[in-house]
C-alpha cells in the first residue's frame, strides 16, 4: 500500500463496482448470451452446439464493439441500445429472447459469477463509522435494478448512502459530469473532500483526479494501464481504512476546523 500527499479530510468514499466492491469478472454478460443464444437456437428449431456457441461469440463481439464506442467518446450506455445492436448486427430477434428468458430464469443463475469482495461490507462499515458518506459510481449498461438485487443480497445496499449508475446518466466515467452526478448524491460540493476508489487507471484515477476527488487506485492486472498517479495504491478493500486513517491523523482541520490548501502534484 502506497500513500501521496496532504488532503484536505474527507467527507465521502464514493467507489467504482467492478473490479472494486465487486470481483472482476472479464465478460459481464456472458451468460445472458449463451440464454440468449440457446433461446435463437431453439426458435429455429434445428440449431446444434456449435452454431449456439457461434452466436455467443457473436453476441459478445457485439458487447465488446458496444463497449469500445461508449469509452471513446465517454457517453453512457443502456442494455436497451446494446440489445438494439446485437439485433440489428445478426438480424436476430436478441432483445425478445433476452426477455424471455430473463423471464424464466433467476438472476443469480443467470450471472452466477457475480460476487462482491469478502472484505467488502466490512470495509464499508469501517469507513461509516468514521462519519463518511458512502456512494458508487459504476460504468454500465445494466439497469439499476440489476446491481440492486447483487446489493441487496450481499448485505451490502443499507452501507452505500447513494448509488450512481452510468446507464442513467448520458455519459460515463471518466467524464467529469459522471463524478459531479455521485458527489452530489453523497452530498458533497468539494469534490477535494471526497475519495474515488477504482481499479481503472483511465476510467477511476485519471476521471476522478481531472474531476478534483482524490484517488485510491486498488491494483487489478487485468485492466489497461494508464500513466496516472492516484493518491494511495491499494491491495485489498480494507486497507483504505487505513489510507483514510493516515489522511485523518494529517489533516490539521480535523479539529480546528481551518482548511488546508491543496498543493501541485
Amino acid at each position: 500500500m502506497t500513500t501521496s500527499g496532504e488532503h484536505r479530510p474527507i467527507e465521502a468514499a464514493i467507489f467504482d463496482w467492478g473490479g472494486t466492491l465487486a470481483e472482476y469478472a472479464t465478460i459481464e454478460l456472458e451468460d445472458m448470451w449463451r440464454l440468449a443464444a440457446r433461446h435463437l437456437v431453439r426458435e429455429q428449431g434445428n440449431g446444434s452446439r456449435r452454431e449456439e456457441n457461434e452466436l455467443v461469440s457473436r453476441l459478445a463481439q457485439v458487447e465488446a464493439d458496444f463497449w469500445a464506442t461508449t469509452s471513446t467518446h465517454q457517453r453512457a450506455g443502456t442494455l436497451a441500445e446494446l440489445l438494439q445492436a446485437a439485433t440489428a448486427a445478426l438480424a436476430l430477434d436478441v432483445t425478445e429472447a433476452v426477455l424471455e428468458e430473463a423471464a424464466t430464469h433467476y438472476l443469480d443463475a443467470w450471472t452466477p459469477h457475480i460476487r462482491h469482495e469478502p472484505d467488502a461490507a466490512d470495509t464499508l462499515r469501517a469507513l461509516r463509522r468514521r462519519g463518511l458518506r458512502i456512494g458508487l459510481l459504476s460504468n454500465t449498461h445494466w439497469p439499476r435494478a440489476f446491481h440492486e438485487h447483487f446489493l441487496a443480497r450481499d448485505g451490502l445496499d443499507g452501507l452505500i448512502d447513494a448509488r450512481v449508475y452510468s446507464s442513467e446518466l448520458h455519459v460515463m466515467k471518466p467524464h467529469p459530469e459522471a463524478f459531479r452526478a455521485a458527489l452530489d448524491a453523497v452530498g458533497v460540493a468539494d469534490a477535494g473532500r471526497a475519495v474515488f476508489i477504482g481499479d481503472r487507471p483511465f476510467d477511476d484515477v485519471f476521471g476522478a483526479h481531472r474531476s478534483g476527488l482524490r484517488t485510491v487506485l486498488r491494483r487489478n492486472p487485468e485492466v489497461p494501464p494508464y500513466d496516472v498517479v492516484p493518491d494511495a495504491t491499494i491491495e485489498r478493500l480494507f486497507d483504505l481504512v487505513e489510507v483514510v486513517d493516515r489522511w485523518r491523523e494529517a489533516s490539521p482541520d480535523i479539529a480546528s476546523g481551518v482548511t488546508e490548501t491543496r498543493g501541485p502534484r
